[in-house]
């Protein structure tokens, strides 16, 4: 691994530091994920593969299986384990919820892939 550090991608600035897995700049506050030399992040096929909890590769327009009931965050409502989720989308969303839906009787939201599998 390098020890320097890439300027910021926004503004320039040489004096980024890390902050866990992020790179932060100081000067203008833009955060980044610190990327390795060897991979690149856009264009290539197969750079973020997304698999789901059996190791099955996703991708978009996918039909999946909840595999484990889940209950709804602010909400009383609970997905029950074998619900069928049509027309995925595979998204970086918040924390790992890799997947952007929409439930039948529940509505749009995003779902970790470990909690799926390919049907």
């Amino acid at each position: 691994m390098s020890e320097t550090l890439p300027p910021c991608p926004q503004c320039g600035s040489e004096y980024t530091y890390e902050n866990g897995a992020l790179l932060v700049c100081p000067m203008c506050a833009h955060e980044w994920e610190a990327v390795a030399e060897g991979s690149e992040e856009s264009g290539g096929e197969g750079a973020h593969e997304i698999k789901d909890a059996v190791g099955n590769v996703l991708s978009d327009g996918d039909t999946v299986t909840v595999v484990k009931n889940l209950k709804v965050k602010g909400s009383s409502l609970v997905i029950k384990a074998g619900t069928k989720v049509r027309n995925i989308r595979l998204v970086d969303g918040v924390g790992d919820h890799d997947i952007d839906c929409k439930i039948d009787g529940v509505g749009p939201m995003q779902l970790k892939s470990s909690v799926v599998k390919k049907a």
